[in-house]
């Protein structure tokens, strides 16, 4: 499709897709958000406690029944190879790219008992790809609430949380990411105009009003558009460093260790690993606390303090989210983080509302003057959770 003729909304593109491919129209669409976290950064498979926010882009998925067991998934992206196969057959190995995040997530409903038939699945997104926005999770929740839903489930918190750990169950199992589960959470269980506080150990969460607005300040995120993919393999062996860690401290999730416990671990590489996940939790808990006393503008400094562990203590960070961090601090953000699960992809920073195209231009500015790739800035509030649009 051509830029003049594409619809805007990806709920549109994503009916155009379905229709055009195979001249068929959609029992109904359904569209899941991006989410950009706000603070707690690689806790989620710690045990520890984090702070993401759905996000207005969304994945949308325009989907209809069909009367044999066949699946077929295509998408608008015109890099976005599709696929065929039967549902009784997905699992493990049966695809890879794009289509293995709606192929393992049709198979990990159905291994949680949720009898999916056969389906015509067409998608479009605005949530950028690698971004560090979490498109895979937005892809995998819009899939799950059409599923269940055309497998006549109701739409209850239980069968909410039953997606998120198949969502969750599909990116570990069939993607091959070892993701911990904030992503698809944000993304089935947000509230429109408030984060999402996530406890890992349960996976309770509760609302968090931020008071943007009220408070005059602006969240921009900065992408930097270098991507990444977290199956590659560094994302795991962060994981594999904090599992060790863990073992050695004879704890179940790291989250729960002290700055001492910390201390007594004497490979310096684990200790760094183990001093971010502790400091970023209490970094959560103090972000939180602020932010219920309407004291929004102070969470500044815990932006940077993040950021400064996750480049130096974790190792996740990359010289341009450093380069855009340094600059919008500079040009007058209150505080500024890599988000996401780092080596690429977007910052955040909490920027006064005046003040937002100074430091929009200041980090495209620096980028180019260090002969960076041209970063894209895009102010944000949240939205809501995964749900059926039409």
């Amino acid at each position: 499709m051509s830029d003049e003729t594409q619809p805007a909304s990806p709920a549109e593109r994503a009916v155009a897709e379905l229709t055009a491919t195979w001249s068929v129209e959609p029992d109904g669409v359904w569209v899941a958000p991006g989410r950009v976290n706000l603070i707690g950064e690689h806790v989620d498979y710690n045990g520890g406690r984090c702070l993401p926010m759905a996000l207005t882009r969304v994945t949308a998925a325009a989907v209809r029944v069909r009367d044999d067991d066949r699946v077929r998934v295509s998408s608008d992206d015109p890099d976005a190879k599709p696929f065929e196969g039967r549902i009784g057959q997905l699992g493990p190995g049966c695809a890879d790219g794009w289509a293995a995040y709606v192929a393992g997530t049709l198979w990990a409903l159905r291994e949680a008992g949720i009898e999916v038939p056969g389906l015509d699945i067409a998608v479009a997104s605005d949530v950028p790809l690698g971004a560090g926005l979490s498109s895979s999770a937005s892809l995998e929740s819009a899939v799950a609430v059409a599923a269940a839903e055309l497998a006549g489930r109701a739409d209850e918190p239980a069968l909410r949380h039953l997606m998120v750990q198949a969502a969750i169950r599909a990116e570990n199992e069939v993607v091959g990411a070892n993701t911990g589960g904030m992503d698809q959470t944000v993304a089935m269980l947000a509230e429109d105009g408030a984060a999402l506080l996530i406890d890992t150990k349960d996976f309770s969460t509760g609302p968090v009003h931020l008071g943007l607005a009220e408070a005059g300040l602006q969240l921009l995120v900065i992408d930097t558009r270098v991507r990444h993919a977290l199956a590659d393999g560094q994302y795991g062996k962060r994981r594999a460093d904090c599992e060790q860690a863990a073992a050695i401290l004879g704890l179940q999730y790291l989250a729960d260790a002290t700055l001492a416990d910390v201390e007594r671990l004497a490979d310096p590489q684990l200790r760094a690993r183990a001093r971010h996940v502790v400091t970023e939790v209490e970094r959560v808990d103090r972000f939180v606390e602020l932010v219920r006393a309407g004291r929004i503008a102070e969470c500044g400094p815990l932006l940077d303090a993040s950021h400064a562990s996750l480049r130096d203590d974790y190792e996740v960070s990359a010289v341009e989210l450093d380069t855009v961090v340094a600059a919008a601090t500079g040009a007058g953000a209150l505080g500024a983080r890599m988000t996401g699960g780092g080596f690429g992809g977007s910052a955040i920073a909490l920027v006064p509302t005046d003040a937002v195209p100074v430091v929009s231009h200041a980090v495209v500015r620096a980028c180019q003057d260090r002969g960076l790739t041209v970063p894209g800035t895009l102010a944000v509030t949240s939205g809501a959770a995964a749900r059926r649009a039409s």
